[in-house]
């Protein structure tokens, strides 16, 4: 799928609305259509119970953009290394690092400084020391080759300007036979051009989806396998939310 728009200004485009949001959440603002979504059971906070909220601040979890709970299917063990591509606020990185301590970590990336600012704010709070939080894209991710076990994101990995890039790279960073589990967003195929071309659909979550086809192409081409794509509620009139899973390949 060809990109709209060059790489800096969609990176710019999402660095803007998030840092917009950010700001909000800091100043006690709740989320609105200027976030990921609409503000619906779609998207953000109303997706996560109790239960798979454990561990990490209320306000982590109010501050959640995504359009999933990708820890309710990552099957995280203690003393496992997790990364979470685009952080966010931090709650699905404070949720992991509680299942994963004892001897476990958790990293969260993110480009956007209001947000990781947020994020060290919630970690203070939660009272974790097993988390780290980078500055970086999720095309280039700052660490080395097979060190991590588990790679997750919620509702991201469509913000980016090249998915096949990203996917390579979290392939790059799992240890081999180290799990994919995310949720993002799936475009029905035929999705209007209109809104492809829609630099607040790209933001919004939507316009810079990849076709369920073209997501198990791009693991597949990564060097995935065990891949399965279940979709769980719509969030547009033509795409909608999915659990998206995978091994690293060994081979």
């Amino acid at each position: 799928m060809s990109e709209p728009w060059p790489t800096e200004q969609i990176r710019e485009n999402v660095r803007a609305r998030y840092a917009a949001s950010a700001t909000r959440i800091a100043a006690g603002s709740t989320c609105s259509t200027s976030c990921c979504g609409p503000a619906d059971a779609s998207f953000g906070a109303q997706l996560y119970d109790l239960t798979e909220a454990a561990g990490a601040p209320a306000a982590a979890v109010q501050a959640s953009l995504g359009c999933g709970v990708p820890t309710a299917v990552a099957d995280l063990e203690p003393g496992e290394t997790v990364l979470d591509l685009g952080s966010g606020a931090g709650a699905d990185v404070l949720i992991s690092a509680r299942r994963v301590a004892p001897g476990g970590r958790v990293y969260g990336l993110d480009m956007t400084p209001e947000m990781l600012e947020l994020a060290r704010a919630n970690a203070a709070t939660a009272g974790v020391d097993n988390v780290e939080f980078l500055q970086g894209y999720l095309e280039e991710i700052p660490l080395p080759d097979a060190s991590v076990d588990v790679v997750i994101s919620n509702c991201v990995i469509n913000l980016a300007a090249d998915k096949t890039v990203v996917l390579r790279e979290a392939a790059r960073v799992l240890r081999p036979g180290g799990r994919f589990a995310v949720s993002d967003v799936i475009a029905d195929p035929g999705l209007d051009p209109a809104v492809r071309a829609d630099p607040d659909a790209w933001s919004g979550c939507v316009a810079g989806a990849l076709t369920r086809t073209e997501f198990e192409t791009a693991l597949a081409d990564a060097g995935f396998v065990e891949i399965d794509i279940e979709e769980t509620h719509r969030v547009h009139e033509h795409a909608a939310s999915a659990i998206v899973r995978a091994t690293r390949s060994t081979g």
